[in-house]
């Protein structure tokens, strides 16, 4: 077996179910999670609808590269949502979800010929994919912290001179997880700006650029940001998803966009990796990304659950609303956010990740210690419900 698989660290939900090992939950008070990432929302009727619809499909083989509906459905979704004009042809690839794609892409492009040219950075706390990824095209993770005090950002001041030149890939996640922070034009300037310097590739993760808070005013995006620098899309590649948008995580449906020629190399990688999407979740695919109605009923649901429970915790927890995603990202009181998780499950029967499960220690500092991510997945009576057992469990602890 491959040895880089001794590498891998236990998936953060595995460290959630051993640190809540021979614990038993308040059983009078009903189980509200709100620890993973997996929106609850009711899947639209018409997505539903296009995936019995598409069933016959299922007598073919499909294409790696999708339909040529599918494509064009995604990058006329792309010119609404960016203001760019891709090329369904060389510029787009449906995908099985943002996940595996995210994994599929590092396999591709770490050149494992290139001893000297295998790191790949990731924000840290992190989307463990991006981790996972590297290590297994056997590059070396380089985490680069987002803290408080520089406002959650990437800051590429602190990379080191002499590990640029050892850098193949770039993975940035706007809207964070788990911070829910957007990255800036200036934010893309620079690192655009790096990349042709070093020649890396940059693999940004937007899976939750369509939950934000304010309609007509959407996070920007690397690909509106790479036209508005007038620079295109060398070296960039976009990953996003219809998971969060359109309430169907169970559909793993996603698409890649950018730079043609990364594209053109990964799917020459996806044609044998096997990585094809079903007719039937392709006819479902193409109806969602053609409809925006359901996508901003979608927002103003999170939006509400949102306004009603930050007031609840403001005085409890210490946070700052994101810019868009639907977590928040919560100092805790007394600094362990292992104990605070765990205490919390016990007496109030809540679920929330600790922030140290989703990091790793980097520059002497854990980013995630002392903060827990908190999904604001379920309805809005259980969130708020929730909010309140926090503050009680916050209350009585004090």
């Amino acid at each position: 077996m491959n040895p880089r698989l001794e590498q891998l660290h236990p998936y953060p939900f595995q460290k959630l179910r051993e640190l809540f090992a021979g614990v038993t939950p308040n059983p009078a008070l009903p189980p509200i999670n709100l620890s993973i990432g997996e929106p609850k929302h009711p899947t639209p009727q018409f997505i539903k609808d296009a995936l019995v619809a598409g069933l016959d499909g299922l007598a073919n083989y499909p294409i790696t590269q999708g339909s040529d509906a599918l494509r064009g459905a995604i990058a006329a979704w792309a010119q609404r949502r960016y203001g760019v004009t891709l090329d369904p042809a060389t510029e787009v690839l449906p995908v099985n979800g943002s996940r595996e794609a995210l994994f599929a892409f590092a396999q591709a492009a770490v050149d494992s010929t290139r001893h000297g040219r295998r790191t790949v950075v990731s924000p840290n706390p992190f989307y463990q994919i991006y981790e996972g990824a590297a290590l297994l095209a056997g590059a070396r993770p380089f985490f680069l912290n987002t803290l408080p005090e520089n406002g959650f950002r990437m800051d590429w001041s602190r990379v080191p001179e002499d590990v640029w030149e050892s850098i193949s890939l770039v993975y940035v996640c706007s809207p964070g997880n788990p911070t829910g922070k957007v990255m800036s034009l200036d934010d893309w300037k620079v690192l655009f700006e790096l990349s042709d310097r070093h020649g890396f590739v940059i693999a940004a993760d937007e899976c939750y650029s369509e939950i934000y808070f304010e309609e007509g005013k959407p996070p920007l995006g690397a690909l509106t940001a790479a036209q508005q620098l007038g620079r295109g899309s060398r070296n960039l590649v976009v990953f996003n998803s219809l998971s969060k948008r359109s309430n169907v995580p169970g559909l793993r449906s996603g698409m890649v966009a950018g730079d043609a020629g990364a594209i053109r190399k990964f799917l020459l990688y996806r044609t044998y990796h096997g990585s094809a999407m079903s007719p039937a979740v392709q006819a479902a695919s193409i109806a969602a990304w053609n409809d925006e109605a359901h996508v901003a009923e979608n927002r103003r649901l999170y939006a509400a659950k949102f306004a009603a429970v930050m007031p609840l915790l403001k005085d409890v927890l210490s946070f700052d609303a994101p810019d868009a995603a639907f977590y928040l990202w919560a100092r805790v009181p007394g600094g362990d956010d292992a104990a605070f998780a765990r205490g919390l499950y016990e007496t109030q029967h809540v679920t929330v990740l600790p922030g140290s499960f989703l990091a790793r220690d980097a520059a002497n500092v854990n980013p995630g210690k002392g903060f827990v991510r908190i999904a604001l997945v379920d309805g809005l009576d259980a969130c708020v419900e929730a909010a309140r057992r926090m503050a009680s469990y916050v209350g009585e602890a004090a």
